[in-house]
């Protein structure tokens, strides 16, 4: 064995070798443009050349929203983790265990409160990476919880939605958080608070059919996906070749179910001022 050819360089290369994140750069899906995951995170995750609106990690989206980027995560409900003993590839239990690991939240919804130009709120993001955003038993208690907890501090609620829909591994314990979620959403109305919904690509199947739909205000990000069934499965169904940009954010505004589609770099400055002219309605109508 030749050591000085076999071992030194071998030893060298592995301390001069840095680590490269897989990362790196990120291609842009709409125009294959190339950008520096730095530049990407700097620009909230939108790219600088063609305005594509990326995924935005839960917490880079709390940090955007509250004043400070200071805020309290609110406390959610336990619920029972695989109420019907699911299994496909491999049971449910062990996804929900993956899916805890990569994105460090309990479920696909967080709930938290803070201060957005110093007006407090409530708010709940729904994160796409934690199983698809999937609505289930604890999504739906985290929403209840934050809109309760909107109704005890009389502030707004303020909720980004992003979801395939409801969980199939509950069944029709998923189901039943689209009426729940309703009848939490109509309590806070009662109380004459604000409900803000940003709808987020993509926001799709029952969670568009229940609490997305339900806002006072509709505010989409820019090329969002937002409907209940998917193009292909309407086209299918109806026989017919869809409009351009048919369930995209834009076409949706044009025909009435959106109020406005907002840049990201535009969506603070935004919501706070419909926060502000919200509540003070509410309060010339108290008085």
């Amino acid at each position: 064995m030749n050591w000085i050819s076999n071992v030194v360089p071998p030893k060298i290369r592995s301390f001069l070798r840095r680590e490269t994140p897989e990362n790196l750069w990120v291609k842009c899906p709409d125009s294959g443009e190339l950008i520096f995951h730095k530049d990407l995170e700097s620009n909230l995750y939108v790219v600088p050349g063609s305005g594509y609106h990326m995924r935005m990690p839960t917490k880079a989206r709390l940090e955007m929203i509250f004043d400070d980027a200071t805020y309290e995560d609110l406390p959610t409900p336990e619920v029972p983790l695989d109420p019907l003993k699911f299994r496909d590839v491999k049971r449910y239990t062990e996804r929900l265990k993956e899916n805890r690991l990569k994105t460090g939240t309990s479920d696909a919804v967080r709930v938290c409160a803070g201060k957005l130009e110093e007006r407090d709120v409530v708010v709940a993001i729904q994160d796409f990476e934690f199983l698809g955003g999937s609505l289930g038993m604890a999504a739906g208690e985290a929403i209840i919880a934050g809109i309760t907890k909107a109704i005890e501090r009389h502030t707004p609620f303020i909720i980004f939605t992003a979801s395939g829909g409801a969980r199939m591994q509950e069944g029709v314990f998923s189901l039943m958080q689209m009426p729940r979620t309703t009848v939490a959403v109509q309590r806070l109305k009662a109380a004459r608070l604000p409900y803000i919904v940003v709808l987020t690509n993509p926001t799709t199947g029952g969670v568009t059919a229940s609490y997305a739909m339900l806002g006072d205000i509709h505010i989409a990000e820019p090329g969002a996906v937002i409907g209940f069934a998917g193009a292909r499965v309407i086209e299918q169904t109806i026989r017919e070749r869809l409009p351009e940009g048919f369930q995209r954010a834009e076409y949706l505004q044009a025909h009435g179910m959106v109020d406005m589609v907002v840049r990201r770099h535009d969506m603070r400055a935004t919501l706070a001022r419909l926060c502000s002219l919200l509540m003070q309605r509410q309060e010339l109508g108290a008085a």
